[in-house]
């Protein structure tokens, strides 16, 4: 079993600062590309930010500037800093990896149960 668990979730006011964490855990072989997504009430879970094995990061565009992820691979986690947090950037955040198992053959998605980020005054 693989187990994606995040935190670092929490209220911030508008301009301030978290730190999100994912940490992989469980009978793994080999991960991949790992993100996270975000969902806001009423609305599709959407990417915000991707990074490769390698480390190559890519984000959408309201991000950009403001949010950094990165991933330790030694210690099976990547992060999500999030700077000028916005009330537009108020979701639910879900770490997702692309892991395989020992004695797969083939990677499968794994999702994290997602970690609550409100951004108010």
């Amino acid at each position: 079993q693989v187990q994606l668990v995040e935190s670092g979730g929490g209220l911030v006011q508008p301009g301030g600062s978290l730190r999100l964490s994912c940490e992989a855990s469980g009978t793994i072989d080999s991960i991949g590309d790992m993100a996270w997504y975000c969902q806001a009430p009423g609305k599709q879970r959407e990417l915000v930010a991707r990074i490769t094995a390698g480390g190559t990061s890519t984000y959408i565009d309201s991000v950009k500037g403001r949010f950094t992820i990165s991933r330790d691979n030694a210690e099976k986690t990547i992060y999500l800093q999030m700077n000028y947090l916005r009330p537009e950037d108020t979701a639910v955040y879900y770490c997702y990896g692309d892991i395989r198992s020992w004695g797969s053959a083939m990677s499968t998605a794994q999702w994290g149960q997602g970690t609550q980020v409100t951004v108010s005054s």
